[in-house]
């Protein structure tokens, strides 16, 4: 037996990733599976069509045919409610959803019986580490945000002697030592830089110097659930914001990553502590998607804030798009292994990893927040 997996091409307008590669899908087909992507969905993260081709994968311009009979779709972003609509029940829809943000999408995805896995949801498990595709996908944001805030930058990174005498290292303050943070600070250290990295979670200490950086140790610890950072009470947030201030202001450039899932970005950087810090100095707010880790952030936008260029990146996986989408392609083939045997589509819906990661099945919405959030009522196991 085999089952269809149907690729789908992504439309928002700043995303570049495609949720499958030619050479991971030659892996799926091993599984059972035949894919048909949709026609041009690889070409802006550098993979053709005929490189599809050439991977037994093979392409259908409409849609609506694509999912019509798919078995399984896959998507990076949230597909469109009417996507969702033309895809028949029983079928599995594996991609990003963010539902407290798409109520009407989860509600149809509800209605028409189609089962969900949310890529967001994958449980932070030692077990689950092949499928984490938050933390794929923030390794390589990391990476990436010290490099655009040396664009923006006047003057280098690393120290440089010259004829004329010697330039000075840039100090960078990377704030919020997630997977995207400590990549940051990796990449700022290896091109020359004199780094420092912040976090509420003391623990992160020995990550933070293990990559070259100096730790700021505010004395507030603020470990939260599920790996994440918790919400600072008023008492610390003072106490934390009166030991950055300094490290702020001596700044060159700051890469702020703080995230709380489902939920607005917690304010790092005020207005007073922005305008302490140097003229031309730098700051790239990864939380700007969620509405910023700093007072003035605009989404999308790269703006002046009094002394500083504030960037506000909405979605820094995509300016990467081709290894992007190889991470998140893996990251999909080993949650399909874990569901896939032999052409036969079987999730265990009592193994936690799955249960997790399952957002909708059989018409009800079985992730218990979501639920509440939506309906208002607990949710039923799936």
């Amino acid at each position: 037996m085999t089952v269809k997996i149907a690729i789908l091409k992504e439309t928002q307008p700043d995303e570049r990733r495609v949720a499958m590669i030619p050479a991971v899908a030659q892996r799926l087909a091993k599984l059972g599976a035949n894919l048909v992507l949709e026609q041009g969905a690889g070409s802006a993260a550098t993979y053709t069509d005929d490189a599809y081709t050439k991977a037994q994968v093979t392409q259908e311009p409409d849609i609506g045919k694509l999912v019509a009979d798919a078995d399984i779709v896959l998507a990076v972003q949230p597909p469109s409610v009417d996507t969702v609509k033309k895809m028949k029940p029983g079928a599995l829809l594996i991609s990003f959803i963010y539902a407290q943000t798409q109520p009407d999408l989860v509600k149809t995805l509800r209605d028409g019986k189609i089962t969900t896995f949310a890529m967001e949801l994958i449980p932070r498990i030692s077990r689950a580490q092949a499928m984490d595709a938050l933390s794929s996908q923030a390794a390589l944001a990391g990476y990436y945000a010290p490099l655009l805030g040396s664009v923006h930058m006047q003057k280098i990174l690393p120290m440089m002697t010259t004829a004329v005498g010697s330039l000075r290292a840039a100090r960078v303050l990377v704030m919020g030592l997630g997977v995207a943070g400590l990549q940051a600070l990796a990449t700022a250290h290896r091109l020359g830089a004199v780094c420092e990295g912040y976090d509420v979670r003391p623990e992160t200490k020995e990550e933070a110097e293990s990559v070259g950086a100096k730790f700021v140790d505010t004395g507030v610890d603020a470990r939260g659930a599920g790996g994440y950072a918790r919400e600072l009470t008023a008492d610390e947030k003072a106490k934390v914001r009166a030991a950055l201030s300094q490290h702020i202001a001596q700044a060159d450039l700051i890469i702020t990553t703080a995230a709380v899932p489902g939920r607005k970005a917690p304010r790092l950087i005020d207005a007073e502590q922005l305008a302490g810090m140097k003229e031309g100095s730098v700051v790239v707010d990864m939380g700007a998607p969620n509405g910023g880790n700093c007072e003035g952030t605009k989404a999308g936008e790269t703006v002046k804030v009094g002394p500083v260029i504030m960037v506000g990146p909405t979605n820094l996986p995509s300016s990467l798009a081709a290894q992007a989408s190889e991470l998140y392609a893996k990251n999909i083939y080993n949650l399909l292994e874990q569901v896939l045997h032999d052409g036969v589509l079987k999730p265990d819906f009592t193994d936690e990893v799955i249960t997790g990661t399952t957002l909708t099945h059989d018409g009800k919405i079985t992730n218990a927040a979501i639920q509440k959030v939506i309906e208002g009522t607990p949710a039923e196991k799936a």
